[in-house]
């Protein structure tokens, strides 16, 4: 297993450590910092497989579905604790199924669709949302940042339709032929 793949499973495993000190410390720091690790080894792996040329199949699979893992958890814990709103949460799971089963479809056939602009800005904004909340929720003084990242977290929302939207515009000819009719499966 090469350094990337490594990298990966460390952030997957990195998600129950984070999700048990959320609810061990009530203040979010030590959370907040288990949740930066985790998120910068999705940027350290991703650099380190294409300066190497280790992009594996492995790697393809399981890095997108690591971060998956990592910002869907933090996410559904900011729902059980009334932080957001469940909808939003749906709305991004329901984009990231749509996502995914284009990917799987299109890699039946070896193609590989990657992430565009607007996926890879929605992560973004994403994690810094989180990380504003993770780092500013159960602060008295810091409640203005809270309220910060919770629009940050909603901006994403709509960045996550926004990208779902470019996806399946750019890439439903791969999916389907110009007749509408199944190509790939």
């Amino acid at each position: 297993m090469n350094t990337p793949n490594k990298l990966t499973v460390l952030r997957i495993c990195l998600v129950p450590v984070f999700i048990a000190l959320f609810y061990i410390y009530r203040e979010t720091y030590i959370s907040g910092i288990v949740f930066t690790i985790a998120a910068l080894t999705d940027t350290l792996d991703g650099y380190l497989a294409r300066k190497n040329d280790e992009i594996t199949v492995f790697g393809k699979f399981m890095d997108p579905l690591a971060d998956k893992i990592l910002v869907l958890s933090a996410l559904t814990i900011f729902v059980e604790q009334s932080i957001i709103s469940a909808v939003s949460v749906i709305i991004i799971i329901f984009r990231e199924f749509i996502i995914s089963g284009f990917r799987l479809m299109t890699a039946q056939n070896g193609v590989t669709i990657a992430a565009n602009f607007w996926g890879k800005l929605k992560t973004v904004v994403q994690l810094i949302g989180i990380l504003i909340v993770l780092f500013s929720n159960n602060v008295p003084y810091l409640n203005n940042f809270l309220n910060i990242g919770i629009y940050t977290i909603y901006a994403s929302v709509v960045l996550a339709v926004i990208s779902l939207i470019v996806y399946i515009k750019d890439n439903v000819s791969v999916v389907f032929g110009g007749n509408g009719e199944e190509k790939l499966i």
